[in-house]
């Protein structure tokens, strides 16, 4: 279980990745008090963790009622993972998630509870892609213990992610722009592979026949 858990983390966490969030967590909860941060933060790991595992116990049920072969949903997902992971390495970020340049966020204000669910935590922390390879990865796991590997993959991912916002300006000030850039494209190279492994398991699946 132990290499599961392993498995889908490295997946995970070059999607659902909180530090590509940390400039928007500074701004919308620059105006709140060091309790209300640590709500947002809070508010934001939960949900993160409540849709890793809500797309993980329906992901197959979603995909067999809306007629999907996994197989299709693996070369699609892989595709959108692809085109995310060439984006980042491009430096120009996450493509299925929004915008965090510094004049984008003027005028993103401190909101509440409302900011640390959407945009934050949805889709700025898990977007698109992130959704797509939770479903494909419990469509595709074998048994109780792959599921299971699943979700505490999210519960692990969900604590990083309270962590990293509660460091958020240490952190932020410790990489710096050139920092997060690097991390970037880092993570870029690493998802490539992932989107590469998830397309090829979703050809196999189509065409076992051309693709031993």
């Amino acid at each position: 279980m132990e290499a599961d858990i392993l498995k889908f983390f490295l997946a995970f966490v070059v999607l659902i990745n909180p530090f590509a969030a940390l400039s928007l967590f500074i701004e919308i909860t620059k105006h709140g008090t060091a309790s209300q941060k640590r709500k947002v933060a809070l508010i934001s790991a939960v949900a993160l963790f409540i849709t890793i595992l809500i797309f993980t116990l329906v992901g197959d049920n979603l995909l067999k009622a809306l007629g999907i072969s996994l197989g299709s949903f693996r070369v699609a997902g892989g595709l959108l993972v692809l085109l995310i992971a060439i984006g980042m390495m491009n430096g120009s970020g996450n493509t299925a998630k929004p915008s965090t340049e510094k004049h984008e966020l003027d005028n993103v204000v401190f909101n509440g509870v409302a900011s640390a669910v959407v945009p934050l935590t949805i889709p700025m922390v898990i977007g698109p892609g992130g959704i797509s390879t939770v479903i494909i990865y419990s469509a595709g796991a074998k048994g109780f213990v792959e599921m299971l590997a699943i979700i505490i993959t999210g519960l692990i991912l969900s604590i990083m992610t309270y962590i990293s916002f509660m460091m958020a300006s240490q952190v932020s000030r410790f990489l710096g722009e050139t920092g997060l850039n690097v991390l970037n494209r880092v993570m870029g190279m690493l998802l490539a592979a992932v989107a590469v492994e998830i397309i090829v398991a979703g050809l196999r699946g189509i065409f076992p026949q051309l693709i031993g």
